[in-house]
């Protein structure tokens, strides 16, 4: 691995990390504010494992990102969104 990949991969670890411990912030905040979220992340990394030739399922990638299985994490951390941010949820474009 390159110095660039390595340093690119750092980051992406850096990232989860953050997410991981910020479960206060729901994806729908994510999306509105920055155009993306967990799941993205995670549809983001199984195409690239896909386009190596690695079979990642969705529900692989997703607990890759969350840090346990989506489910759990839903159980414990989603919450119900607000009329506003719904209204303002506009679904990515990938």
């Amino acid at each position: 691995m390159d110095q660039k990949t390595e340093l690119e991969a750092a980051a992406f670890r850096r990232l989860l990390d953050h997410l991981r411990e910020r479960t206060d912030v729901q994806n729908i905040d994510l999306m509105n504010l920055a155009g993306f979220c967990r799941n993205c992340l995670s549809n983001w990394y199984r195409e690239a494992a896909e386009a190596k030739g690695l079979p990642v399922t969705k529900e692989q990638s997703r607990e890759i990102v969350y840090g346990m299985p989506y489910e759990e994490w839903r159980s414990k951390y989603q919450t119900e969104a607000s009329p506003e941010k719904i209204a303002k949820f506009t679904p990515p474009k990938h």
